[in-house]
């Protein structure tokens, strides 16, 4: 493709956009005078698609430039250089918010493309989450930035009995990831599944019916089952539905009728949009009353992205009859003080030293450091959760193993509510 036809596409990608933005905003197309070398007019909106492919040809124009440039010879002057809205300032479009400042995602793009570290990607222009098994969300946000999933940590002060509590626990017991690779025997995970808002719905009978969600989940027929259809743990199933943002999960779920209805412990429904918690003193699908999913190490966000922008879900054998917050209900029948309540925040120490483990492992000790781990639920020790994943490498998963109880300290702890 030349440069004079990148730019007469460019060109009338825009135009389209200028007058769709017309015709909807009075009634009546309007033609435009505007060039490329005026690419973001200050009142111009584009719809959708034409804003998708105008990015996505600036993307391809954009290195040709510079190579352009390079190839000058000294002195001399190279292409002219686009006038485009400042990212993440004034004239941003409303509604973006993102890791990267105001309104900007990282992208797992080349350098020098929309979504590299030079140039990301606002929300308005990224794909939206891929529909299927453990797929990529493309950075799509799970919460808002200030929910506790999505809160730094790692400046707070350290709880005064973080020693008592981390012995508690074990001091020398390994920090084991408890995810992986599914196809070789070794590595497990709770799988995820994400829908269309038209998915069909099926109804969930709850035991627990006075601290579930009711309603018909849009669950599939096919839906995956944590631990596989004949497992006899906690048989968990998180939907994501893609198009109205909300998460469903199920603990214990059993298909009855050929999948056309559910059997299930417990059920919880969750806005991603929104900080709304449950209900003080409910479960959910988790012990702690919490969901489960924005807590799981995902491999898009491990390898793609290469970064967890959020808190980790972990277990541990014994827990106390009391919860803090984030977390809303307790699963034990101890009193006993120097167990750890539901929703402790567990923190990686800073001064702990990650350079000799392989890049993945990296990603999620870095994510242990600022956003920390939440205690939600009673299982092994040091358990750290995430979705399975065939390209998830086990052996440099396993690195993590060197990591001990020591190495953490639990986060200040305020208003523990206890069941005494």
């Amino acid at each position: 493709m030349t440069m004079r036809s990148i730019l007469t596409m460019a060109e009338a990608t825009l135009k389209s956009g200028e007058l769709s933005h017309e015709t909807e905003r009075t009634g009546h197309a309007k033609t435009s005078d505007k060039s490329l070398t005026g690419l973001l007019p200050r009142h111009w909106r584009p719809g959708p698609c034409a804003l998708i492919l105008a990015t996505s040809l600036l993307a391809l124009w954009l290195p040709h430039s510079a190579t352009r440039a390079a190839e000058l010879p000294p002195g001399a002057a190279g292409p002219p250089a686009p006038r485009m809205m400042p990212m993440g300032g004034p004239g941003m479009m409303p509604g973006m918010n993102g890791p990267m400042g105001p309104g900007m995602v990282q992208g797992p793009m080349m350098p020098g493309t929309m979504g590299s570290p030079s140039m990301p990607i606002p929300f308005g222009m990224m794909p939206p989450p891929e529909l299927g098994q453990n797929k990529p969300l493309n950075s799509k946000p799970v919460f808002p930035s200030d929910n506790p999933w999505n809160e730094d940590i790692s400046e707070l002060p350290v709880d005064p009995d973080s020693d008592a509590l981390i012995a508690e626990i074990g001091v020398d017991k390994p920090l084991h990831p408890d995810f992986g690779d599914p196809t070789d025997g070794v590595g497990g995970g709770i799988p995820y599944v994400i829908v269309p808002g038209t998915q069909p719905r099926a109804p969930v009978h709850f035991q627990a019916v006075d601290e579930s969600d009711p309603g018909d989940y849009p669950i599939p027929r096919d839906a995956p089952i944590e631990g596989g259809a004949a497992s006899t743990g906690d048989r968990h199933i998180l939907v994501i539905d893609r198009d109205n943002w909300k998460l469903y999960e199920v603990y214990d779920a059993h298909t009855k009728n050929g999948g056309r209805s559910w059997q299930a412990g417990s059920g919880a429904i969750f806005d991603l949009k929104s900080d709304q918690m449950r209900a003080a003193g409910w479960t959910s699908a988790d012990a702690a009353g919490l969901p489960i999913f924005p807590g799981l190490v995902r491999y898009d966000e491990v390898m793609m992205q290469k970064v967890i922008p959020h808190a980790i879900r972990f277990t541990v054998r014994k827990t106390r009859r009391a919860y803090v917050y984030p977390a809303r209900h307790w699963a034990s029948r101890s009193n006993d003080a120097s167990l750890p309540p539901m929703g402790m925040r567990v923190r990686l120490k800073a001064d702990y030293d990650i350079s000799g483990f392989p890049p993945a492992a990296k990603v999620i000790l870095t994510a242990l450091k600022k956003y920390g781990m939440i205690l939600a639920d009673n299982g092994s020790d040091w358990f750290i959760s995430g979705a399975p994943d065939p390209r998830w490498n086990d052996d440099e998963l396993g690195t993590l193993k060197r990591v001990e109880g020591k190495d953490f300290e639990v986060v200040e702890m305020a208003n523990v509510v206890t069941g005494q």
